[in-house]
């Protein structure tokens, strides 16, 4: 899918509710272990229980909740320092993955792509809106995992990176935040493996 299709894609309702969720969970609006009501939701976004209760199927899938039977679902606890660590490392092998398949083939548009996301990234974090900064964080590696292995890797990669930003702490600084990223932007502009896995390793911790 190019760029231009990316920028044209209607949101679905139920991607729209599955986002307001995420930013909720991941900004600590809704704290672990909070019960979800379904009826509430769907109050709450104006739809039937219908695109609610898919939407909560999905956040389980990504990790964020939990669903057991007779009890409904609620917000998942982050994860333990040793699962955090296997966490970082498994990500890590992932976004290398990527990269070695991207390093050869990715195009000037697809680089300023990246490039765009870290100065919204900037904005972000002048602006003080924290989620936001972390979701457009999470777009930035996603859009190289995707052009690196499609729609498999980023099935194994989501999952992760979703489950590991309950534990986010928030960024103090801008510059260290412009320029890991950057880092990695460069190693793929000058076709340099060696210097796209180091970029990596340094920003996933």
């Amino acid at each position: 899918m190019g760029l231009g299709m990316r920028a044209k894609k209607i949101i679905s309702v139920r991607e729209q509710i599955a986002d307001a969720l995420r930013s909720d969970i991941i900004s600590g609006d809704l704290a672990p272990n909070t019960k979800l009501n379904e009826h509430q939701l769907a109050e709450r976004f104006g739809v039937s229980r219908g695109p609610v209760r898919d939407v909560i199927l999905k956040l389980t899938k990504e990790g964020l909740l939990i669903s057991k039977d007779n009890v409904g679902s609620s917000v998942n606890s982050p994860l333990t320092p040793d699962m955090q660590k296997l966490s970082i490392a498994l990500r890590k092998k992932i976004e290398e993955f990527a990269a070695k398949q991207l390093i050869e083939t990715v195009t000037d548009q697809e680089l300023d792509h990246l490039d765009s996301l870290i100065a919204k990234m900037e904005e972000l974090f002048e602006a003080g809106e924290f989620t936001e900064l972390t979701k457009t964080d999470i777009a930035f590696h996603q859009y190289y995992v995707e052009l690196g292995g499609g729609d498999s890797l980023l099935n194994i990669w989501y999952p992760i990176v979703i489950r590991m930003r309950m534990n986010y702490h928030r960024i103090k600084n801008a510059d260290k935040l412009v320029d890991e990223h950057t880092d990695i932007v460069n190693a793929f502009r000058a076709r340099d493996y060696k210097a796209a896995v180091e970029a990596i390793r340094k920003n996933i911790k």
